[in-house]
C-alpha cells in the first residue's frame, strides 16, 4: 500500500477560533504520528479567515517537539514572501533541533491576495514579476556556498552552519513546477485538491524528465488530495456538506470560516450552485474508507505517486481525526508500523 501523509491548513470553523485551530493541528499531529503517517505538512496562507496558518516554520517546531517519528514540514513556504537567507536559517535551525525529520516544501504563489502580498514583500525589495527561480537559486547557494568570487554573500554564513538544509520539495498545481522539480532534481508535490491541471500529466512529466542531483538521486512524487472518510458513505456525505459550501463561497472570493454541517444543510442552494458543487466534487473524495480507496485508485494507478498526502477539512475536530484513522486502517499503516 502507498504511504500516507497529511497536509494541514489549521482550518478555522464558525465554532473554532484560530488559536483553537492551531492547537487542534498539534493534537492531530500527535494522533497522526501514532497512526503511522509519513509526513505532516503545514501550509502558509495570509489574510484568510478560514486558515490559521501564516507561519509554518513556527508550527513545524511546535509539532516536531511533541511527536517522535513523523516527518514535519512546510506545504509550503511561499518563497517569494521571504528572504532566502531567512528561510535557510530557520530550516537549518529546525534540522539542527530535529535531525532527519524536517522537510522544506516551497511554493511560488503568494498564498494570499494582492494587497497582503504587497505588504509582505514591499520591504524586501522593489523588484516586480516572478522572481521565484532567482530566490530558489539563492536559497540553494546558502547551502552549497557556491557564490561567485568577490560576491558579498561569501562573507555571510547561514547559521547554524553545522546543520544542512532539510530535503527541498517543490509544490505545484501546473506543469511548470513539475518540470522545474525534475530539472533541479528535487521532490515534487502536486496539489490535486485545487489544481485545474491534470494530476496524471504532472506526475508522469516529473518522473519522465527527472535529473538526479545532489538533493535527490531518484524522483519522489507526492499527490495531495482532499478526502473525507467516515463510518458510512452517508455520514461522510453529511460531513462533506461543510466543505461543499465552503468551496462554493471560495469560488466567489469569500474566504469565510468553515460552516457547520447544520448551516450547510440549511443553505438555500440554487440549481446552478448545486451544479457547481457537483463539479467541485471531482477534487474531493468522500465516503467510507473503502469507498474513498476505490475512488482514489484509478488516479493513483494512472499517476503512480510515491506517496499520498491527504487534506481533510471537516467542521468537527474529532470527526477529522476519525477520518484519518479510518484511512490509516484501510491503507494498513498500523501493520506497517508494527512490522
Amino acid at each position: 500500500m502507498i504511504p500516507l501523509s497529511i497536509l494541514d491548513l489549521s482550518v478555522v470553523t464558525t465554532g473554532t477560533k484560530p488559536a483553537a485551530a492551531l492547537r487542534n493541528s498539534i493534537d492531530l499531529a500527535r494522533y497522526a504520528d501514532a497512526l503511522g503517517y509519513t509526513r505532516y505538512w503545514l501550509a502558509e496562507h495570509h489574510n484568510l479567515a478560514s486558515v490559521a496558518s501564516p507561519a509554518p516554520d513556527l508550527m513545524i517546531g511546535q509539532i516536531a517537539a511533541v511527536t517522535s517519528r513523523i516527518r514535519v514540514g512546510s506545504g509550503g513556504v511561499m518563497l517569494p514572501n521571504h528572504a532566502p537567507l531567512v528561510v535557510a536559517e530557520r530550516f537549518k535551525m529546525l534540522e539542527a533541533l530535529f535531525p532527519g525529520r524536517i522537510d522544506l516544501g516551497l511554493g511560488r504563489a503568494p498564498g494570499t491576495d494582492g494587497a497582503t502580498a504587497h505588504a509582505l514583500r514591499s520591504r524586501l525589495d522593489r523588484r516586480e514579476g516572478d522572481d521565484f527561480l532567482e530566490r530558489l537559486h539563492e536559497l540553494i547557494l546558502w547551502e552549497t556556498r557556491d557564490f561567485p568570487p568577490g560576491h558579498p554573500y561569501n562573507n555571510v554564513v547561514a547559521m547554524p552552519d553545522d546543520s544542512p538544509l532539510p530535503p527541498i520539495w517543490l509544490l505545484g498545481s501546473s506543469d511548470y513546477s513539475s518540470e522545474l522539480a525534475a530539472q533541479v532534481g528535487m521532490g515534487f508535490a502536486f496539489a490535486h485538491h485545487f489544481a485545474s491541471y491534470d494530476a496524471v500529466e504532472a506526475m508522469t512529466n516529473y518522473r519522465a524528465h527527472f535529473k538526479p542531483s545532489g538533493w535527490r538521486s531518484k524522483p519522489h512524487g507526492i499527490l495531495a488530495v482532499a478526502a473525507i472518510a467516515a463510518e458510512s458513505d452517508d455520514e461522510a456525505e453529511r460531513l462533506a456538506t461543510s466543505m461543499d459550501l465552503n468551496r462554493l463561497r471560495r469560488d466567489r472570493g469569500q474566504y469565510l470560516p468553515l460552516p457547520s454541517v447544520e448551516e450547510a444543510l440549511a443553505y438555500p442552494y440554487t440549481e446552478s450552485e448545486r451544479a457547481s458543487i457537483a463539479r467541485n466534487r471531482s477534487r474531493l473524495f468522500v465516503g467510507s474508507a473503502s469507498t474513498v480507496l476505490a475512488k482514489l485508485q484509478p488516479m493513483i494507478s494512472a499517476s503512480q505517486p510515491d506517496e499520498l498526502m491527504i487534506i481533510t477539512a471537516v467542521y468537527d475536530h474529532e470527526a477529522r481525526k476519525r477520518s484519518y484513522s479510518l484511512l490509516a486502517d484501510a491503507y494498513g499503516l498500523g501493520k506497517k508500523a508494527a512490522a
